[in-house]
């Protein structure tokens, strides 16, 4: 059985322009970052990683697997000849 917190929680924006997301919110997702995306009609406030590198690497991990960091440079640095190449062409 799937359970979903939905809580409704009215807080005051300050003049500084900041709100306060309470600690038990924080804690339940795990995360100090999130993600402001106002859609018109409403604004919706999203959990983001903290480390949003550490979080790419962990959901490429399969694509990634074997490729060690000089053979990514060596082919980002090859990408990018190819691209300057293309430019002066």
């Amino acid at each position: 059985m799937l359970t979903f917190m939905i809580m409704s929680i009215r807080m005051t924006i300050t003049r500084g322009g900041q709100i306060s997301i309470p600690a038990a919110v924080r804690r339940r997702w795990g995360t100090s970052t999130v993600t402001f995306d106002d859609q018109g009609e409403r604004i919706v406030i999203e959990p983001a990683p903290d480390d949003p590198i550490a979080a790419a690497e962990g959901a490429l991990a399969a694509e990634l697997a074997g490729l060690d960091a000089s053979t990514l440079r060596r082919r980002s640095r090859e990408d990018e000849r190819v691209a300057e190449r293309r430019r002066h062409a």
